[in-house]
């Protein structure tokens, strides 16, 4: 199949220069490299256990691909929190009643 794709001349030049000194083609070499990169994901398993810092970690129906939303969920839950911690600290500052 044929297809088109775009590499910084930096990219280009380096591998054609690879390509050159393994004796390929740059069209094997680009094949053999796509290849290896694949192979190298798919060994790696499934899913990815990813490290949470604070908060409730990962909430279902958060689409990561949708930044718009993410975004949203992340301000609100943001203006929550800074709501807590400002009423947190109004109740500290307010003078103690004598009686």
């Amino acid at each position: 199949m044929r297809t088109t794709i775009r590499l910084d001349d930096g990219l280009l030049r380096r591998a054609k220069a690879q390509a050159a000194a393994s004796g390929r083609s740059l069209n094997d070499f680009i094949a053999d490299a796509v290849r290896a990169a694949l192979a190298l994901r798919a060994s790696r398993g499934g899913a990815v256990e990813l490290p949470t810092f604070r908060g409730l970690g990962f909430q279902p129906g958060i689409d990561l691909d949708d930044s718009a939303a993410l975004l949203d969920v992340m301000e609100s839950e943001y203006r929550g929190a800074e709501r807590k911690r400002l009423a947190r600290v109004a109740a500290r500052s307010k003078p103690k009643r004598r009686r």
